[in-house]
């Protein structure tokens, strides 16, 4: 088709972007055709992508004028960014607005910008029932997003702020066995509802939302497949598997010191989730986001598909409370 318009991924081989790449590329008739960014157009899952059809462009988040390049006649944009990669707000930020000033300089028609909650407008940095990190951030790699909406509004980008939900593939290493043998599931949720996707829901949603036109240019669109209590997720786990898995609750203060890259970030992150269940469950209505994508998976669906991607390891025994 000739008349196909152009969408330009970000992160085309990681779990949002490589989504929305495989959503375009499963619909050839759809009217879309993919351009795949990536730092390193010799990877496998660039080969793969382009084995498929798609257009491989190499990119760097860093290099403003090579995104202007990258989105030279693309009617979309995807951008997302990876705290997880950089661990620097200030970087990843930087990367934010590149994106949106090359959209800008580019004459992109429609950017969906992959973005999170700033929690310090739930919680100030002076308030002490959670740490701050880096010096100026509760949850960094939320606030660091939610404070670059601005640069997308700033530079006149016509964008479409998607919020994502937890991703359940983070489940794959969660669901450990103790040394009791029982597996379980560590967290600080309590009994607050934890609103859960699968990763590839994500740009498949991002991919409908594109074929809707302007709808949503402006909008902020949150998105779950279901709101479940951990302990909710912990039974169904329990009948996919076939053993008892349980649900372990824990304080934030002690997940935070579980020793892993980044977990005193995820353990404010959890417990802003907690806290501020309402607002953080309330932003993420799953009737619209059905109503955009009535393909979204449930937790159960999602699970007995992926069973066998759960990486079971035996910890020491669990903390509890």
């Amino acid at each position: 088709m000739t008349d196909q318009k152009v969408i330009a991924v970000v992160g085309s081989t990681g779990q949002q972007g490589g989504g929305l790449a495989r959503a375009i590329l499963d619909d050839p008739a759809g009217g879309f055709k993919l351009r795949a960014l990536t730092r390193n157009p010799g990877s496998e899952a660039a080969k793969a992508l382009a084995d498929r059809g798609a257009d491989i462009v190499t990119a760097d988040l860093d290099d403003q004028a090579s995104l202007e390049r990258a989105f030279d006649g693309a009617y979309g944009v995807y951008g997302v960014t990876n705290f997880w990669e950089l661990f620097s707000v200030e970087r990843e930020q930087a990367q934010a607005a590149n994106i949106a000033r090359a959209s800008v300089e580019a004459k992109v028609h429609h950017v969906i910008w992959s973005t999170l909650e700033d929690t310090r407008l739930h919680i100030p940095l002076d308030d002490e029932r959670m740490p701050t990190l880096m010096g100026s951030y509760k949850v960094p790699h939320y606030d660091g997003k939610g404070e670059a909406d601005r640069f997308f509004a700033e530079a006149g980008a016509p964008t479409t702020y998607l919020a994502p939900s937890f991703y359940w593939e983070t489940l794959f290493d969660m669901v450990q066995r103790g040394e009791d043998g029982v597996l379980a599931i560590t967290l600080p949720m309590g009994n607050a509802r934890l609103p859960g996707i699968a990763a590839k829901d994500i740009g498949l949603t991002a991919y409908r939302i594109f074929g809707r036109g302007d709808e949503f240019i402006g909008s902020r669109i949150g998105i779950a497949g279901e709101h479940l209590r951990v302990a909710e997720m912990a039974a169904i786990l329990s009948g996919v598997l076939g053993e008892e898995v349980r649900y372990v609750n824990v304080p934030p203060s002690v997940f935070r010191t579980f020793g892993f890259p980044g977990a005193d970030d995820v353990g404010n992150m959890f417990q802003f989730k907690h806290d501020f269940e309402d607002a953080y469950v309330g932003a993420r209505d799953i009737t619209l986001a059905r109503s955009i994508n009535p393909d979204l998976s449930t937790f159960e669906d999602w699970a007995v598909a992926n069973k066998d991607r759960f990486k079971i390891r035996v910890v020491a025994e669990l903390a509890t409370v």
